[in-house]
């Protein structure tokens, strides 16, 4: 059973569908004890980074997660995995996964000026091995957002993609991991990497 975290910033009806059509048993909720009787989380997030940790059960998710059950962040749901962000001021994040938050300069270093918030199909390019990209091609995905995560450990990074930046795309570490783009809006790869998160949760479910 996914537990999908509601703390009134994630974009819960797309996420959901894309687990119906998967198949796969969910519920939605804020409520600590079923939030904590999940096989896994998702941690969805549209919106502001101080907004969310300003509503979100940081005790809650700091819970689930030392638990060594799955947990997987989504957009601004993997921002808040990392350590810190710069949007509207400095906050503190969740620090499950080393890294900072940082905007799009919107400038090159010649000058030239690009689009912020990013939006649009890029191609994922594979980092480090991991099973949620097992069986998988490097394809395009769909992002939209101003802020990317710098990683500061190259072991986190299991993809990228480059938006004027190198942009942490796809992230994990033990059972944390995040993808910065909308899976389930991203075709084929996007729904099949939410298909190998899944087969994670039900493996590592078999042997606890």
């Amino acid at each position: 059973m996914i537990g999908i975290v509601d703390y009134g910033m994630g974009n819960l009806f797309s996420v959901s569908k894309a687990l119906e059509r998967l198949n796969a048993d969910y519920f939605i909720s804020s409520d600590k004890a079923e939030l904590l009787r999940a096989d896994a989380l998702l941690l969805p997030g549209v919106g502001s980074f101080r907004d969310a940790m300003e509503v979100l059960q940081v005790d809650t998710i700091k819970e689930f997660a030392a638990s060594g059950k799955p947990l997987l962040g989504i957009c601004l749901g993997m921002q808040l995995l990392f350590e810190d962000s710069d949007e509207n001021g400095l906050t503190k994040g969740l620090g499950l996964l080393p890294g900072k938050v940082r905007r799009f300069a919107g400038t090159t270093g010649t000058g030239e000026t690009y689009k912020v918030p990013h939006m649009g199909w890029n191609k994922l390019e594979f980092v480090n091995s991991s099973p949620l990209l097992e069986g998988l091609e490097e394809d395009y995905v769909y992002f939209v957002h101003s802020y990317y995560v710098s990683a500061e450990n190259s072991e986190v990074l299991l993809a990228k993609a480059n938006y004027h930046e190198e942009v942490s795309a796809v992230v994990g570490r033990d059972n944390i991991f995040g993808m910065q783009f909308h899976p389930e809006k991203s075709s084929k790869l996007g729904m099949a990497l939410l298909n190998n998160f899944l087969k994670l949760v039900e493996e590592r479910k078999a042997v606890r």
